[in-house]
């Protein structure tokens, strides 16, 4: 953001917020993981009900903040080789070490970065169409789309032929079939709307419309948790990880 720009902290500490709950998501998984423990298990899959609301936010104020970065589509650039490491890492590096499941092909990182370049191109367009307009548009394409990893669309009303889920390529758009699997999997659709919903109402932050409220910090950890919540993403599993393999160390 410019340095001039009021600084939105109400939006850092939800990002912030967000982050952590997906910390405190993935730590069960691990558990069952590493310490082989199946309540962890258990834990993770109920939390699974809740994950999709505190992502929906996240992508959301991602989309918002788009509208505020000097170069989006450059930012989106830099996310995504940060989400090709974490492939690279989770599914050549970490199975030389006996650490298998824990591959992430198409994670929030890949998907952050697509819709970030995504958004930067069509930026020009987003900023001539009524923010109204657009936010509608996205937000019903969203809800149409949810249900295409499970082969349909249209509030289910219409069923995708199985012959597009038969290549695993196709699996950042949703596409794949039984064999894929990536431990954190968020497909361009439908969240690519979710995001550009955020970009068109992200006028509001363009022109410091927000309640007043918002600007007000009340968080510092939240507000600097969300400020840098790529490499709160990228040390946290790492980080769980060695504290997991610790902890097991005395069991």
């Amino acid at each position: 953001m410019p340095e001039s720009r009021k600084r939105i902290h109400m939006l850092d500490e939800i990002r912030g917020f967000a982050i952590l709950c997906m910390i405190v998501h993935h730590s069960f998984l691990d558990v069952g993981d590493v310490l082989e423990l199946s309540w962890g298990y258990t834990v993770f899959d109920k939390l699974c009900i809740v994950q999709p609301f505190f992502w929906a936010a996240f992508i959301v104020i991602s989309g918002m903040c788009s509208r505020l970065s000097r170069n989006t589509a450059k930012r989106g650039i830099i996310v995504l080789i940060c989400a090709g490491i974490i492939t690279f890492v989770t599914s050549v590096i970490m199975p030389l070490f006996g650490f298998v499941g824990a591959e992430i092909y198409f994670g929030i990182l890949h998907c952050l970065g697509i819709c970030m370049i995504v958004t930067g191109i069509l930026m020009p367009i987003i900023k001539k169409v009524n923010y109204k307009i657009g936010a509608a548009v996205c937000a019903v394409l969203y809800l149409l789309t949810y249900e295409i990893e499970n082969h349909y669309i249209l509030f289910k009303l219409v069923e995708l032929p199985d012959s597009w889920y038969q290549f695993n390529f196709l699996a950042p758009f949703g596409l794949h079939n039984d064999l894929f699997y990536s431990a954190d999997y968020f497909p361009i659709f439908p969240w690519i709307f979710m995001f550009l919903f955020g970009a068109f109402i992200g006028k509001f932050a363009v022109e410091e419309n927000l309640p007043e409220v918002m600007y007000q910090q009340r968080s510092k950890f939240l507000s600097l948790v969300g400020r840098n919540s790529l490499w709160v993403y990228l040390a946290h599993q790492p980080i769980i990880y060695a504290v997991m393999m610790f902890i097991s160390l005395f069991r």
